[in-house]
């Protein structure tokens, strides 16, 4: 039985085993490294896409903010041509009594005409809305070009966040100073910025949608107003018709 060659040395193996666990060991830290790059742009890619949500909602509230606003106006608008048409019926109604009674009719004509009266306004001539809603409306609009610069379909394309493939380049030249790797330190600023502002944009939507709630609940308190308004008017309008038929 012949014997280990002369030049066979026992602590090769050895020496091939942990060079292989170290080679095996930098592989797996290079995975890692890329993963965690790889973990850390989609996360921020996802707040990217949440924030852009965000701001679509918020212009879909302004949106429908200025359209219940327009609303209100020709609410209002409704409403002081009814008080308007109260007061016309009033002046027939007087008229008709003056119709009716030719010494009335001959008194009332030396008399001197009672001022007509203006007819009830309620609150302004023009309608503003809530100053609640306005303010949180204008917070909104000023987010309108972010809203642009978000969207998919309205910002220019820039895939220099997505490109993973030169991060891979990167870390695979500096991955000895993996932490303090650039590319992740700017995800993790890109991810806290947008998760700040996706607060910020929260807080105008609670704003906007209290706005909207006390914009709905005063315009329900004017169309119950304008509802008795317009029965008291239809009743009116009927007395006088008949009493027109009795002349």
């Amino acid at each position: 039985m012949s014997g280990p060659p002369r030049s066979y040395n026992p602590f090769a193996e050895e020496d091939e085993e942990v060079v292989e666990e170290e080679a095996g060991g930098a592989e797996r830290q290079r995975y890692l490294q890329r993963e965690v790059l790889r973990r850390s742009a989609a996360t921020a890619d996802s707040t990217a896409r949440s924030l852009s949500l965000l701001y679509e909602s918020e212009r879909i509230g302004v949106a429908a903010s200025e359209e219940l606003v327009r609303q209100g106006e020709s609410l209002k608008r409704t409403e002081q041509m009814v008080d308007k048409m109260d007061q016309d019926l009033k002046t027939s109604q007087r008229h008709i009594n003056n119709i009716k009674s030719v010494f009335g009719g001959l008194v009332n004509y030396f008399k001197p005409k009672p001022p007509e009266s203006k007819p009830e306004q309620n609150g302004t001539p023009e309608y503003y809305g809530n100053s609640r809603l306005k303010e949180a409306m204008m917070s909104s609009k000023d987010q309108e070009s972010k809203y642009q610069e978000s969207h998919p379909n309205l910002r220019r394309l820039d895939n220099s966040d997505s490109d993973f493939s030169n991060i891979d380049l990167v870390t695979s030249v500096q991955r000895d100073a993996y932490p303090k790797n650039q590319h992740l330190r700017a995800y993790h600023q890109k991810i806290d910025n947008n998760l700040d502002e996706m607060s910020s944009g929260l807080s105008r939507l609670k704003n906007l949608a209290l706005g909207l709630q006390t914009e709905i609940e005063e315009q329900d308190d004017m169309l119950d107003r304008l509802t008795k308004k317009v029965e008291t008017l239809d009743v009116n309008i009927k007395s006088t018709d008949k009493r027109i038929r009795q002349l």
